[in-house]
């Protein structure tokens, strides 16, 4: 079995995070349960910036928050001297609560409201990445009536396909993401903003898809987007500032997964455009790159309690668990695939072939299908790897389940960041029907 940062088996015989027993916290917090280990967050952040310094370049890591958002990982962001790409006014909000520099902050999102643009402008964050036109208009006209300015980037899509899945592609020509390069759209939208008095344009951004194992698409991608800076640079006197060349970069999940190191992506990209430069007459912008799953994503892992099983004769073995799609819906979403093992028993060899299902009413709440595992008892704990990405991000309280507890281990100190959801809560904004029909 493949541990990921500080898991491994204690002498107890279970499996440990960040020197604390997963069983210790499955019996203190409760299961379901995400368990993050911050060391290997830390470890991951540093690997991307140490990089970016070895190799000379001024640039900005912006941990691209949409993968996990809560008050306590965006102060490690902080703390690491992250940038912080939000998407919401919701993530921008949570940013503001956790202290986090605002000139920091970039500002993303293909529909943002007038209210998000609004809230953005009064905290004055570092840029905001226009998406469209209808944004471009908007921003012109709250930042005239204001009579403030704005930096910004251009969101582009290159046309480069990711190899990745369907749902998550986001840089290819036919997109609800930016501005086309190759049809002029994108060089209409920097004409618009270069006339205007109050923005400021930094430079492009661009994102072409998620868990991406090559460094192919990002230089195609650097190849494409500097060759159009190059006539920009010739017939607009566009000189940017910047080039962030978005995240996407993959994690393994399981045995068949094979990402690079972080330092591989970084070396490649940055040499791709150095390259791509050469004489042109530009300087060398400021590099940004917005990790978010290869930050958080194997540093997670859930806790679930076993529950009941059921066998369909020469078919397949159910075990369920007390979570399920409720609180990770990427396996019903995009057939995402997982490892896991029983906490209390991690290294014991497997003796049966399992289906791990969920709790929620759906033929499609399964987390792993065909699952090798010892011979698992009720209220045995299993532990899934790799759940830090999108885990709690998309949690829901389909069947009205409660969001479960988010726990932060750390040289064997475990810090609970995010309280279990009560009944309680799940009721709070209901309102009665004799209060609706009192109100009238």
């Amino acid at each position: 079995m493949h541990f990921y940062g500080t898991a491994n088996v204690n002498g107890k015989g279970h499996l440990e995070i960040g020197g604390v027993d997963t069983m210790e916290l499955a019996s203190h917090f409760g299961t379901p349960l995400y368990v993050y280990d911050v060391k290997l967050i830390r470890e991951r952040a540093r690997g991307f910036k140490r990089t970016f310094e070895k190799l000379g370049v001024q640039a900005q890591v912006a941990y691209a928050s949409k993968a996990f958002s809560s008050i306590a990982m965006v102060q490690v962001a902080k703390e690491e001297g992250l940038s912080l790409d939000v998407v919401s006014g919701g993530e921008l909000y949570t940013a503001m609560q956790a202290g986090f520099p605002k000139e920091r902050i970039h500002f993303h999102g293909n529909n943002k409201s007038v209210e998000e643009l609004e809230m953005a402008l009064d905290h004055e964050v570092g840029c905001i990445v226009v998406d469209n036109f209808s944004e471009l208009a908007l921003l012109e006209e709250l930042c005239s009536s204001r009579r403030q300015r704005v930096s910004i980037l251009l969101r582009v899509t290159p046309g480069i396909e990711a190899h990745t899945h369907d749902y998550i592609l986001t840089g290819q020509e036919d997109s609800k993401f930016g501005f086309d390069l190759i049809n002029g759209q994108a060089e209409g939208a920097l004409k618009q903003a270069q006339i205007s008095e109050w923005m400021d344009v930094l430079g492009l951004h661009c994102h072409i898809g998620s868990q991406i194992f090559e460094t192919t698409g990002f230089i195609l991608a650097a190849r494409k987007i500097i060759g159009q800076l190059k006539n920009w640079h010739s017939s607009l006197g566009f000189q940017p500032k910047v080039l962030n060349l978005g995240g996407g970069f993959g994690i393994r999940y399981t045995k068949e997964d094979t990402p690079l190191p972080a330092s591989v992506y970084v070396e490649e990209i940055v040499t791709e455009v150095k390259n791509q430069l050469g004489n042109s007459g530009l300087d060398m912008p400021e590099i940004w790159i917005e990790p978010g799953r290869s930050l958080v994503g194997d540093a997670g892992t859930t806790l679930y309690k076993v529950g009941s099983e059921k066998e369909v004769p020469d078919i397949r073995k159910y075990l369920a668990v007390d979570g399920g799609m409720s609180d990770n819906i990427r396996p019903a979403l995009y057939d995402a695939k997982y490892e896991a093992v029983l906490a209390n028993r991690p290294l014991e060899e497997p003796e049966e072939t399992v289906s791990i299902a969920g709790k929620c009413c759906e033929s499609g709440d399964m987390l792993i299908w065909d699952l090798p595992l010892p011979k698992a008892d009720r209220d045995d704990i299993l532990a899934v790897f790799c759940t830090g990405a999108y885990g709690y991000s998309m949690s829901n309280n389909y069947n009205r389940i409660p969001r479960p507890a988010v726990v932060f281990v750390e040289n064997g100190e475990a810090r609970l960041v995010i309280r279990r959801e009560t009944y309680q809560d799940l009721v709070q904004f209901d309102v009665p029907l004799e209060e609706v029909v009192n109100n009238k």
